[in-house]
């Protein structure tokens, strides 16, 4: 089997597996849901059909008494009862392992019995359904023979087909002309009636139709052309005919859209990053050279690099919208996620997504998983009270567990929230005091806000035993480095008997980060222009000592002085100076000075997200490059100052 083929059946199946989880997911809220419903059939006879087209015949059979079951709810002959729900969603999923492994091995995998999975599909409201088995391509037959004739104008050989749509096929969304039309070197195309019509009661809705034809391609390229309606086909290999006339001829579908691998995506983003870079560089010689130039030639450079930024910066704006993807795919992994691991604490919970239209960059949705999974199973293990505790409480039995997104800016604020305990803050200090992470009196001194990141501690944990899902050392440090890693930060709210909410702030995509080049300690940093209000120089007579520090004056507002050097824990300038070179800089709805050494140059440039150890370290929001190629390490000046 081709690999081309392989990975269609994998990309294609990821979307219809995502696509049928979040129509399951519709109906269990609104069974009435006819859209849903519609949506969910189509996905799963596209699965089946794309199943039988490779040949993985164990997702095919699944697949096909899906089908049928749902076939019986369109109809009205069945009920879609959360226990027939289950199964399907369970199917569903179940494929979305084969395709993994496929991807993973480039191979169809060795799949395990499904008759548990097809057992708990027929016996849904006691209904039992025949599993047929598979059938192979027709050998040459007399319909096939039939159709080679004298007027073929090819000696062939032929690959014959016959085209059996179903009834509802239209109902379907299937259109049998079209992918008739899509059947490479057709030469030979009939159409006729499956049965013959009976025109009092006759119904324009329903499919009654048998396409004929034969192609001069290859069984396999025939095969792909039919793959969305298999099981609706039959193919036979044939011999040549004799030439002669000219044969029908179907038009080409137009395409829609254009499938591109994700590493050339990236390729193209990491160019367009490096012309920025060298577009600064640029932007340095140009400077140098307008100093001593005529003014008309000044001029002349300053535009032409103008122009340059400006079609630089629509070009980078537009390879990482790219990039952009829904976090649908990413939050449809939760439901049967969320309730499995309610089912095996004993616990009830309701899954709540919203947000999932939010676009952001691929890597996020790549990157967010584990991060969001550690985050479920700790507010489900830790946060929800057992059943009897909650109706205690004057609660629901089942919590409700939310996962939402919702942009904030440049930035995309991923939120996952339970109605449970909250945080016990006097536990958390208990804890963090018989695990060694302060001393005794510096927790007392905390506030309950700081108190409650002490669960983001590396070693810090509240379980009493190990189980499979907490108690083994992995806490919610490794969340708050995952999202560090990804350019991002981790807060945290918990009011008691009420509930927590743990919020994940990340960039939407790369951007160019508007930057001032600072100097301190005698290093060179960059500060984002966002962070900063104003630059200033003032005169050092005008500081006032405030307990061990200084403070200033600045537009009749008290404003504290602090040294940039120190924040970074770097030696400061020897000697006095008469004058403070100043950065008035806002954190949240306060404002603060930072005294630097020098100021440099302002400019645009990629800002990337610090991997490796560099992600631990507090106070920095990524690197850059300048100019001259020299690394910039480019400062988080809210974290720093608060």
């Amino acid at each position: 089997m081709s690999d081309d083929l392989l990975e269609i059946f994998v990309t294609e199946g990821r979307e219809l597996v995502d696509q049928a989880a979040q129509d399951l997911h519709a109906l269990e809220r609104a069974p009435e849901d006819g859209g849903a419903l519609e949506s969910l059939f189509r996905a799963v006879h596209t699965l089946k059909g794309s199943a039988g087209l490779v040949g993985f015949a164990p997702m095919a059979e699944l697949f096909h008494v899906a089908e049928d079951r749902l076939s019986d709810v369109r109809r009205g002959d069945l009920r879609l009862t959360p226990d027939l729900a289950e199964a399907l969603l369970s199917a569903v999923w179940q494929a979305g392992r084969w395709l993994d492994e496929t991807a993973a091995q480039g191979r169809l995998p060795h799949a395990a019995p499904v008759a548990p999975l097809l057992a708990a599909l027929s016996q849904t409201d006691g209904a039992q359904t025949e599993v047929p088995e598979p059938e192979g391509d027709a050998s040459p037959s007399e319909w096939a023979a039939d159709l080679l004739t004298p007027s073929l104008d090819r000696p062939g050989p032929y690959v014959a087909f016959r085209y059996t749509p179903r009834p509802d096929s239209y109902f379907a969304g299937e259109d049998p002309v079209a992918t008739v039309a899509a059947v490479p070197d057709l030469q030979r195309l009939t159409v006729a009636p499956r049965a013959a019509f009976d025109t009092s009661p006759y119904d324009p809705f329903t499919c009654n139709l048998v396409l004929s034809g034969l192609s001069t391609a290859s069984l396999e390229a025939v095969r792909s052309a039919f793959r969305l309606v298999a099981d609706e086909v039959e193919l036979a290999e044939l011999g040549g005919a004799t030439p002669a006339g000219d044969g029908p001829r179907a038009p080409a579908l137009a395409v829609r859209s254009l499938r591109v691998e994700g590493a050339r995506v990236d390729a193209l983003a990491a160019a367009v990053d490096e012309l920025v870079v060298a577009k600064n560089s640029l932007a340095h010689l140009t400077n140098e050279l307008a100093r001593s130039a005529e003014p008309q030639v000044a001029r002349t450079l300053a535009a032409a690099q103008a122009d340059l930024d400006r079609r630089l910066g629509r070009l980078h704006d537009t390879v990482t919208r790219l990039r952009l993807t829904p976090l649908a795919p990413l939050f449809r992994r939760f439901p049967a996620l969320v309730r499995q691991t309610a089912a095996s604490l004993g616990k009830s919970a309701e899954l709540v997504l919203s947000g999932e239209d939010v676009e952001v960059d691929k890597s996020l949705v790549d990157g967010l998983f584990e991060p969001l999974l550690h985050l479920v199973r700790n507010a489900l293990d830790h946060g929800v009270e057992p059943r009897d505790a909650r109706r205690a409480a004057g609660k629901p039995a089942a919590t409700a567990l939310r996962i939402s997104a919702r942009p904030v800016g440049d930035e995309v604020a991923i939120e996952v929230a339970d109605d449970g305990r909250g945080l016990d803050l006097q536990k958390v200090r208990r804890v963090a005091a018989e695990r060694g992470l302060l001393e005794e009196a510096a927790l007392a001194a905390l506030s309950d806000a700081e108190a409650a990141e002490l669960i983001f501690r590396p070693g810090f944990s509240t379980a009493s035993a190990v189980t499979d899902l907490s108690g083994r050392g992995v806490g919610l440090d490794a969340v708050r480095a995952a999202v560090a890693s990804l350019g991002g930060r981790v807060e945290v709210a918990s009011t008691p008997g009420t509930g927590t909410r743990i919020t994940l702030l990340l960039p939407v995509r790369v951007r160019l980060a508007r930057l001032m080049v600072v100097e301190a300690g005698g290093e060179t940093f960059g500060v984002p222009l966002e962070s900063v209000v104003e630059t200033a120089r003032v005169d050092a007579a005008r500081l006032t000592s405030v307990r061990a520090g200084r403070a200033l004056v600045w537009r009749e507002r008290p404003l504290p002085l602090i040294e940039l050097s120190d924040l970074l824990r770097l030696p400061r300038a020897a000697g006095a100076h008469d004058e403070l070179k100043l950065l008035i800089v806002q954190t949240g709805d306060e404002l603060a000075a930072i005294s630097v050494q020098a100021f440099g140059a302002r400019l645009e440039a990629p800002l990337r997200p610090l991997g490796g150890l560099l992600a631990r370290v507090p106070g920095l929001a990524g690197t850059t490059l300048l100019p001259d190629g020299r690394v910039l390490m480019v400062l988080d000046v809210a974290e720093l100052v608060g």
